[in-house]
């Protein structure tokens, strides 16, 4: 597997769900307090909703549906699949927003620096630029990590509500939620299915199959959604 190589994936799957509870744990009040005192709010400049600046737009399970309801090529797996068995197929853990191939790569739903759906826009992008996840910094100091890219785009010092702030911080632990439970889900799944069907992950096999995809050849991918493994070949016409 890339990433994590030397880690079994039991261990994997008890440190999501540890990092779950240490999310469950985090106080809502604080969140809320620190959304307002930034005092973010979107100017519409697209500025996050490109390539450049986000290398993907990752999507819950139920915004793959409404995505699909709307446009049924505004998706496409999430970049850097993370297993491929002998045969040749990639394995990621769920779908992420298409990006154009012109310069910046903007959103598929960003039309002359506008969201085409803004008041339906995903949860991912109703929260942007805040999240609540932990990283390591250089000296390896792991520590909440509650905002992107500051003073990149929007507007600061604004001000907001509390009760704004505190459904706001409520909607990120939410999103942020669904998302460590469908890498966990994810993990659980993969082990399962290569048991199942003789499958092991084949580092070899792997760099070739991604050496095929950046080279914009023929790819097969399975992509968790739902709990299964849906079929996806790359490339194909939209």
């Amino acid at each position: 597997m890339t990433g994590l190589p030397d880690v079994p994936l039991p261990c994997r799957i008890v440190a999501l769900m540890q990092e779950r509870n240490r999310l469950f744990g985090y106080p809502l009040e604080t969140l809320a307090d620190e959304i307002r005192q930034i005092g973010f709010t979107c100017s519409r400049c697209g500025t996050c909703c490109t390539r450049a600046v986000n290398r993907h737009i990752f999507l819950l399970d139920k915004d793959v549906d409404r995505a699909r309801s709307i446009d049924s090529g505004a998706f496409e797996p999430a970049p850097a699949p993370e297993f491929c068995d002998q045969n040749g197929t990639l394995y990621v853990s769920g779908y992420a927003l298409r990006m154009h191939d012109d310069d910046g790569g903007p959103c598929w739903f960003l039309h002359n620096n506008r969201c085409r759906i803004y008041e339906q826009r995903f949860p991912i992008c109703r929260i942007y630029p805040h999240m609540l996840r932990r990283g390591a910094d250089r000296a390896g100091n792991v520590a909440w990590c509650t905002f992107s890219r500051m003073h990149e785009h929007g507007r600061y010092d604004g001000d907001i509500s509390y009760d704004k702030c505190l459904s706001l911080a409520r909607e990120i632990k939410e999103y942020e939620n669904g998302y460590l439970n469908q890498q966990i889900s994810f993990l659980e799944t993969i082990h399962e299915y290569f048991s199942i069907h003789g499958l092991r992950h084949d580092p070899e096999v792997y760099q070739h199959s991604m050496q095929q995809f950046r080279l914009g050849r023929p790819t097969n991918f399975k992509v968790f959604h739902e709990g299964n493994f849906e079929e996806y070949r790359i490339p194909r016409s939209v």
